[in-house]
């Protein structure tokens, strides 16, 4: 079993999943946006808006996999608290990352904290050579943690 993050994004999925890529030196292996999906009966008609938002995204970093897509914009028929269209931030939960060094978990970090906020800076702490939280740029919360040696 494996438990894959699904992140969603305001129309900036496609630039926060390469940045992803290159910070964690993966590959994102597919991406198709909301204008590709083939005319189906009884759809709605797709906003201009949102045809080139990605519907869904994959990235691939060794074993792991984090997916991804841009949310539909909202309407006055659709708010975003109908979670039909438009974004929402993420609440309750982190993405948590695990490292195997004080220095990666460092330069993990400092990429994600570039234009986001640090809710506690990377440090060390009683369980670990290093923690950090913070939301990067993009609006996802990240836990960068380094792993305990046994």
């Amino acid at each position: 079993m494996q438990f894959v993050p699904y992140l969603n994004f305001d129309g900036d999925c496609a630039e926060a999943m390469a940045f992803y890529a290159e910070l964690f030196g993966g590959r994102v292996v597919h991406q198709s946006t909301f204008g590709e999906i083939p005319p189906g009966s009884g759809m709605p008609p797709l906003p201009e808006a949102a045809k080139n938002r990605l519907m869904h995204a994959q990235l691939q970093v060794g074993q792991q996999t984090i997916m991804a897509s841009d949310t539909l914009p909202a309407t006055p028929e659709q708010p975003a608290e109908a979670c039909a269209g438009g974004y929402l931030k993420p609440q309750g939960m982190w993405v948590s990352i695990c490292v195997d060094s004080a220095a990666e978990g460092q330069r993990v970090f400092d990429g994600l904290a570039r234009g986001g906020q640090v809710a506690m800076p990377f440090q060390a702490t009683f369980w670990s050579s290093g923690f950090g939280m913070v939301t990067d740029r993009f609006g996802t919360p990240w836990m960068v943690n380094v792993a305990v040696q046994a």
